[in-house]
């Protein structure tokens, strides 16, 4: 997929969830220590716009406290637009270099998207399927990246999972949740 066809794909799958929430499941712990599913939420509305300005994109700011639905429909609806009219933009980072917008927003917030709907789906008390190929191919990129990614402090220590686990439950492990978490 495009990035563009990716960012609508996995938006459009954490739509789903949130549109399935009910004002109660908003503040129910989520696998992510300390967040609730509307920080989960909150995390994706909030943490892109500096980002991207970089690239000279100004978003809108996105209340999530009120409601998380509409926050989130409101930033996907954005992202997308940003995508398909300026997508071969230059983003400029001293730590990542120069890229198209479209590749950064793909490698960075997509997969971001992407990996938060399995923590919005538990916390909500559903099952998600994040994909045993792209689980595969992500854990693949990150299992060499695994020091740097630990001392970003984005990612947690790892949970150790069975030998036998599937893909995406070892997946889970890398990125530091525990793939069994129930709320």
């Amino acid at each position: 997929m495009t990035p563009s066809e990716q960012h609508a794909y996995d938006a459009e799958r954490f739509a789903a969830l949130t549109e399935g929430a009910s004002a109660g499941d908003w503040s129910r712990a989520s696998p992510v220590a300390a967040w609730t599913a509307r920080d989960v939420v909150g995390h994706l509305v909030e943490w892109l716009p500096p980002f991207v300005s970089r690239a000279g994109v100004t978003l809108s700011d996105v209340p999530v406290e009120d409601d998380p639905v509409a926050a989130w429909h409101t930033r996907a609806d954005e992202v997308q637009q940003v995508l398909d009219q300026r997508g071969d933009d230059v983003f400029a980072s001293p730590m990542f270099g120069e890229m198209p917008l479209s590749r950064a927003i793909d490698q960075f917030y997509t997969n971001d998207v992407w990996m938060h709907s399995w923590d919005l789906a538990r916390a909500l008390g559903v099952d998600f399927d994040l994909g045993e190929e792209r689980c595969a191919r992500a854990l693949a990129g990150m299992e060499p990246m695994d020091e740097v990614l630990r001392s970003s402090g984005q990612f947690g220590p790892q949970v150790p999972v069975p030998s036998d686990a599937s893909v995406q439950d070892r997946f889970i492990g890398f990125i530091g949740r525990d793939p069994y978490w129930r709320p």
